[in-house]
């Protein structure tokens, strides 16, 4: 594979293999139960009534860093969580994969990083990665409060891990976010994800 095109596969996650199911928008999004890092267990249904926000992530890889090093997902989780939105990170690699992790792990890397998601969840089996279509770190997702899925894609609209780019960049996610609380239909519903892929 030329350099080129491996550096595009590397941030578009592209992969000739894995089945992935179809989830869409407009409609129901697949329910869910995992352990957090902290040993508690979450139902989706348990937030019925609440927007959601899924995102899946990889500490090692540096389109996540870029967009926690560069206090981008730190700053959007505090402001939603803060007007009661759960943010849910998930971490789907699998055990002796990169990025794997266990609960003590995770909340070191999110105390490191000023994480302030609702929970981190480990889906070591790939089950709710497989049944989203989660492809790299990060994938984003947002599920309104009727259990909807409304967004699925990158978290915003430049896929490099430069920080620079960061001011630049529509985030897609804080958009979709915003018009969601305001009552608005969500204006940009799905975009190609960027990051590295997930290590199912």
């Amino acid at each position: 594979m030329p350099h080129s095109a491996l550096v595009l596969a590397l941030a578009f996650g592209f992969s000739a293999s894995g089945a992935f199911a179809a989830v869409a928008i407009g409609e129901p999004a697949p329910r869910f139960t995992l352990t957090d890092s902290n040993g508690v267990s979450h139902d989706l249904k348990d937030f019925a009534g609440k927007t959601v926000v899924l995102e899946w992530t990889n500490a090692e890889c540096p389109f996540v860093v870029k967009h926690y090093d560069g206090k981008n997902m730190p700053a959007q989780q505090g402001k939603w969580t803060g007007k009661d939105v759960v943010w849910l990170t998930i971490n789907s690699s699998a055990s002796g994969k990169q990025g794997h992790v266990d609960g003590a792990k995770a909340n070191a890397i999110m105390t490191d990083k000023n994480g302030q998601q609702t929970a981190y969840l480990l889906d070591a089996a790939g089950d709710v990665g497989r049944a989203y279509g989660a492809k790299v770190t990060p994938h984003m997702y947002v599920i309104d409060g009727d259990g909807v899925l409304r967004y699925n894609g990158a978290i915003d609209s430049i896929p490099s891990a430069d920080i620079a780019d960061l001011p630049k960049a529509t985030q897609y996610v804080d958009v979709a976010l915003t018009q969601l609380a305001a009552g608005d239909a969500v204006t940009t519903t799905v975009s190609q994800p960027y990051g590295c892929s997930i290590k199912y």
